[in-house]
């Protein structure tokens, strides 16, 4: 779901010219469709859907550091199935659109559909810090959704809020480069557009802007963890009733099982 919604929002925006969609229509399909990525996924793997916040339980000891690199190529390859799939639909779109020439910059440009580009007032160091504060801000906000001990939310809210707050990161900071915020949701999607006919001008427009958007959300996740690990975490950490994790409390219901069991047994 959320390798689809943004680029389709964005197809549709784009080669209708803005006849059907706008930049707010962009954003909420991104964000709804983070929040139906979680409760489609959440089930099995958690709902890792970006790769930085995996990184992010890495760092705090909650995920496997062996599965990272399982997890990266993994979001890479749907990143790009997800372009690939968005190309399918609107190919006659994008083919009447262009004028039949895929070009990444221009009045006619088609790239912006699949990945970030960066704004013609935005320079190399304020790329660099506009996707190191927003991401940062994402893992902020993703680890004080997850942590029990701010109080334990009603089953299923947890993925509509995390899509509010993606909808909210975007809305205030997206003017800049369109906060990609997910190295494998721009990088993935550059891939496929350098095979499927945009060339290699998708890694130079911008002035090798493409790097940005793979590296930065890297260093914003760690000083977003770091900050809420130090900040909010530290000082909650030894409260006297702690909110337990449903693995403990599954450990816990086994052991009192164990004990009854055992007494009735006698």
């Amino acid at each position: 779901f959320s390798r689809l919604f943004l680029p389709n929002y964005t197809a549709q925006v784009v080669t209708s010219e803005g006849t059907h969609g706008s930049y707010l229509t962009i954003q909420l399909g991104s964000a709804l469709g983070a929040m139906f990525g979680i409760f489609a996924a959440r089930g099995v793997s958690g709902a890792h859907l970006n790769i930085v916040w995996s990184m992010g339980l890495c760092i705090l000891g909650r995920h496997p550091w062996e599965k990272l690199p399982l997890y990266a190529l993994s979001h890479i390859l749907g990143a790009f199935l997800g372009a690939a799939t968005v190309y399918l639909q609107y190919y006659d779109a994008i083919q009447v659109f262009s004028g039949g020439e895929l070009l990444v910059a221009g009045p006619s440009a088609t790239a912006e559909i699949f990945c970030s580009y960066p704004a013609d007032h935005l320079s190399f160091w304020g790329g660099l810090v506009d996707q190191v504060v927003a991401t940062a801000v994402l893992l902020i906000g993703c680890l004080a959704l997850e942590d029990r001990r701010q109080g334990p939310l009603p089953d299923g809210l947890t993925p509509v809020l995390m899509g509010a707050l993606v909808l909210t990161i975007e809305l205030s900071m997206g003017s800049n480069c369109g906060c990609p915020l997910n190295p494998a949701r721009d990088l993935g999607p550059r891939l496929f557009t350098f095979i499927a006919g945009w060339g290699e001008e998708v890694f130079k427009a911008g002035g090798d802007w493409w790097w940005i958007p793979t590296v930065a959300p890297f260093v914003g996740a760690l000083i977003g963890t770091v900050i809420y690990e130090l900040l909010i975490e530290a000082h909650h950490r030894n409260t006297p009733q702690e909110e337990q994790s449903p693995g403990q409390e599954l450990e816990t219901a086994d052991k009192e099982e164990v004990v009854v069991d055992s007494r009735n047994n006698r």
